[in-house]
């Protein structure tokens, strides 16, 4: 039965993309929100608000409970949790169903085997899927650990087996090195997610991160092509880019097959990304996990589809079946993403919470810009500091990355220091011209060249 009336688990930016996606497809919507996002666009955008909770995460975009009864109380039949907060809540997907609603996404059984790295590597290899050399699950013992380590060969990394967002991650050079990092991250991650559990990783000392996105109907599964989001701070992506040009036809074919066929092993629901990491001396490429919910990354994947992958999640929520053949997804031209945050990257990436005073948002052809942004809108300090992704298409990733620099230049957000300014920079940027990156390229660069970040973000107040 489709979806009759949406309720949106989530804040910001991806908020408002529910929401119109929702209402493209005639779905009335009701959107959560604590004290704090009273005013933000997307209550503004919905057909119904409900406030769930004082500013605080935990007493308001994770309170279940408090989600669930303004569920019941508006009459909405499905919950879509966007990323972040309970997107990848096995529980909450769980509790959403016992309560005779919709969950817009996996189910919780296959939110939990993939969420946990061990297993969801491990699944992987009974699907034929490459995986980096390591660990085959968690390891809990700290002197087998070592002894484990040594065995792989060093460097190495000590990741989480639950979570994600690059927490509970450690890289060891050498056996004193993952002596005392592995404790830490088993601490982190004990803190950040409820559970200790570590594995252990062959590091890839030049690799891309390149990630398939996937859709499936919980029958059969189809990807869309994969993104390159090799640009990374504290293995946080900045840049992302549909498709991966260090790729030829073959390996590409090869590396979504392998993630489609990873999906459909474990009858996926919804949409997700397949995540790899792609050597560039030897051309092999390795599964790292699977996050299985919608990404932020996910506009350049349309962009070089067509395909709306949120409105394709709310119409397989309401029992619809997979749009395409996979011989029908066919990627034309070159997609760029940037991120916007309130962070000035002058100053270590110091977040920026404040007022947007002047506003001007770029347009023209093959220009996108997803934001939860107007004039006036105050920018809460509670939260992460994303306010919107600027997007480009062209036909090829040079037309993609002149247009990139056109809209950068017609972005004007004046208030509080963004981003922009970090991406001024690395479009004047021979190496990223050239694709010559990898996932350990920005930081350096970063220290490089703060100079030259900070004479343009002109003292933080416009961007």
């Amino acid at each position: 039965m489709a979806v009759r009336k949406l309720l949106v688990a989530n804040r910001g930016e991806i908020a408002v993309r529910i929401v119109r996606a929702a209402r493209d497809l005639g779905i009335p919507t009701v959107q959560v929100h604590s004290e704090a996002d009273a005013n933000m666009a997307a209550v503004r955008l919905a057909d119904e608000a409900v406030e769930i909770g004082p500013p605080q995460a935990s007493k308001s975009y994770l309170d279940v409970e408090a989600i669930l009864k303004a569920a019941r109380d508006t009459g909405a039949d499905a919950i879509h949790p966007g990323y972040g907060f309970l997107a990848e809540n096995a529980d909450f997907a769980d509790a959403v169903e016992a309560a005779g609603l919709t969950f817009v996404g996996p189910t919780g059984d296959t939110i939990r085997l993939m969420g946990d790295k061990a297993a969801a590597r491990a699944q992987a290899q009974k699907a034929g899927v490459p995986t980096v050399p390591g660990s085959d699950g968690v390891v809990s013992d700290m002197d087998d650990a070592g002894r484990l380590a040594a065995e792989i060969g060093f460097p190495v990394m000590i990741k989480a087996a639950a979570g994600g967002g690059g927490r509970g991650i450690r890289v060891a050079g050498t056996p004193e090195e993952f002596a005392r990092l592995a404790p830490q991250a088993a601490q982190e991650a004990k803190a950040a997610f409820g559970n200790g559990g570590i594995y252990i990783e062959k590091v890839i000392e030049r690799a891309r991160h390149v990630e398939v996105q996937v859709l499936g109907d919980g029958h059969d599964v189809i990807h869309c092509w994969e993104r390159e989001c090799s640009l990374q701070r504290r293995r946080q992506k900045v840049w992302e880019e549909a498709p991966c040009v260090a790729l030829d036809q073959e390996t590409r074919e090869q590396l979504c097959h392998a993630a489609a066929d990873l999906a459909r092993a474990v009858q996926y629901r919804g949409a997700g990304t397949v995540e790899f990491l792609y050597d560039d001396a030897s051309g092999e490429f390795y599964f790292i996990e699977m996050n299985t919910r919608i990404q932020v990354e996910h506009p350049v994947t349309e962009m070089i589809t067509g395909i709306d992958l949120v409105g394709e999640m709310l119409r397989i929520a309401g029992g619809g079946r997979l749009p395409h053949t996979q011989d029908q997804v066919k990627i034309r031209g070159h997609a760029i993403e940037v991120r916007i945050n309130a962070e000035d990257p002058a100053k270590d990436f110091m977040p920026f919470p404040g007022t947007v005073e002047e506003l001007a948002t770029p347009d023209g052809p093959g220009v996108r810009f997803d934001s939860m942004l107007y004039r006036t809108y105050t920018v809460p300090p509670f939260y992460d500091s994303l306010l919107g992704k600027l997007i480009v298409w062209g036909e090829t990733r040079h037309a993609a990355l002149t247009r990139l620099g056109r809209a950068l230049d017609e972005l004007r957000i004046e208030g509080l220091p963004t981003t922009v300014p970090l991406f001024k920079a690395l479009l004047a940027t021979d190496e990223l011209r050239r694709n010559d990156v990898h996932t350990r390229w920005l930081e350096p660069w970063l220290e490089a060249n703060a100079h030259t970040i900070a004479t343009e973000n002109k003292g933080g107040q416009a961007a």
